[in-house]
């Protein structure tokens, strides 16, 4: 960028150092030496596991409560995932829930970890986890039915106690 523009819509020249950019190298250059000499951290992985903080944003899953799934099949966060990610299929029930999903499938190759599933859930039902270890041998690996998805909530209280900090 060669000039700069001003509210009256004329160019103003640069300076001749502004035209170098010789102080923002110089800066640059002295963050650079500055974290050279700091400390050095490595975590050795298969060994020493990452734990993340509660705000982490792992793989999608859905809750399953004592009673079964908190999912009502409402279909808010298939339409939100702006991957296309999400297929749900509803089907009607008797207990006291009308609707339950009968076919609820992530397709993890096409997963961003937006979070956007579990923001517009109204039941909590879909959340991110903490797990971060996604491997997929065959791409037909990589889509998750409700088998896989599934998580009881005894493992996700950290995930929810921060959503409903965040949300309310």
């Amino acid at each position: 960028m060669a000039t700069k523009t001003v509210r009256t819509g004329e160019a103003e020249r640069l300076s001749f150092w502004e035209k170098l950019y010789i102080p923002e190298i110089a800066k640059g250059l002295g963050l650079t030496l500055k974290q050279m000499f700091q400390p050095k951290f490595t975590r050795e992985y298969p060994e020493e596991k990452y734990i993340p903080a509660a705000s982490y944003r792992g793989r999608p899953v859905l809750v399953q409560e004592d009673y079964g799934e908190r999912c009502v099949a409402c279909g808010l966060c298939s339409r939100v995932c702006p991957a296309i990610a999400i297929e749900v299929q509803a089907a009607e029930t008797e207990k006291e829930k009308e609707r339950y999903p009968v076919k609820f499938e992530i397709n993890m190759l096409r997963c961003i970890f937006c979070g956007y599933c579990e923001e517009v859930c109204p039941e909590e039902a879909i959340v991110m986890s903490r797990d971060y270890e996604l491997v997929f041998e065959h791409p037909e690996d990589a889509i998750f039915g409700k088998d896989r998805l599934l998580v009881p909530v005894s493992q996700l209280q950290d995930r929810l106690e921060f959503l409903r900090q965040y949300k309310g």
